[in-house]
């Protein structure tokens, strides 16, 4: 006989093994759906990026949607504009958890398509963005809108470091980071501000692009300081770990400050030289006495 705490456990690991099912509605277009050729194809591809996901997600297809309305003879359904109400109603009648949700603007091939998703459960909706299509570019394609809407947390792109010199900090928005191996670090898309700094090297700064799902080369060149602290103290300096060697005899702060001090006594000497070589200002009569 199962003891009580294993069944709980049983049930507990087939409730987090059932997959989350997500519908996808018909798109639309000025209230009505859009049955065009082109909007079928879109719908394909959002609903193909549903699925890349992952296996724990299962799709239902808006054919089958469309097909669920009019078999429950509910064609206001097709009408919800993404009113919230609406749209849970519309995933309870197919068994979803969520519902993606779409009305299409624009002209021609430029167009922009408002994506939303909605909790059945609560009738609420969890998130909303947009896609672009058409000869403006395409931005993230239907996967980064709905990485967008499903998963915010995996939308990021990496930075891959190439430093040239060892023992470097990097913050990133004022945040220090540690990049893996290869100098491989992962960040949310967007324009973040890069800072690597070296306490013997200017700071390398730079503002940059990180895009969705790519990899972004930063070349980090960095210009050494004329004269740095391991020089004046003339001794290892152990700094994150790092340990910067003694410098050459002749860099050693003692050697040049020695050297400063000798070339001021040189040059006060010749100074004074040649200030007692000027022959001494003649002598004026006044009132007919001598000098």
């Amino acid at each position: 006989m199962l003891k009580p705490s294993l069944v709980l456990c049983m049930l507990a690991s087939a409730a987090a093994a059932e997959p989350r099912t997500v519908a996808v509605a018909p798109l639309s277009t000025l209230g009505a759906e859009d049955t065009s050729t082109a909007t079928r194809k879109l719908t394909q591809q959002i609903e193909a990026a549903v699925a890349s996901l992952g296996a724990d997600i299962k799709v239902v297809p808006a054919v089958q949607v469309a097909a669920a309305i009019t078999k429950a003879k509910k064609p206001q359904l097709k009408a919800c504009e993404g009113e919230a109400t609406c749209v849970a109603e519309l995933g309870k009648l197919v068994n979803a958890q969520v519902v993606i949700t779409g009305e299409v603007g624009g002209l021609g091939d430029s167009r922009v398509v408002y994506l939303g998703a909605t909790d059945v459960a609560t009738a609420k909706e969890l998130r909303s963005t947009t896609l672009a299509i058409g000869a403006k570019g395409d931005g993230d394609g239907p996967n980064g809108a709905i990485v967008r809407l499903l998963d915010p947390d995996r939308y990021r792109g990496t930075l891959h470091f190439a430093i040239d010199v060892t023992g470097a900090t990097i913050y990133v928005n004022g945040a220090k980071v540690t990049p893996a191996a290869g100098g491989v670090l992962p960040l949310p898309v967007g324009t973040q501000a890069v800072r690597v700094t070296h306490p013997s090297y200017h700071d390398f700064v730079r503002f940059i692009d990180v895009q969705y799902g790519r990899t972004t080369d930063v070349a980090v060149a960095m210009t050494q300081y004329p004269i740095v602290e391991r020089d004046l103290q003339g001794k290892p300096i152990r700094r994150d770990n790092v340990i910067y060697d003694q410098p050459p005899l002749w860099r050693r702060w003692y050697v040049v400050g020695g050297a400063a001090v000798g070339l001021a006594l040189v040059t006060g000497i010749i100074v004074g030289s040649i200030v007692n070589s000027f022959p001494d200002a003649p002598c004026r009569r006044v009132g007919g006495e001598k000098c």
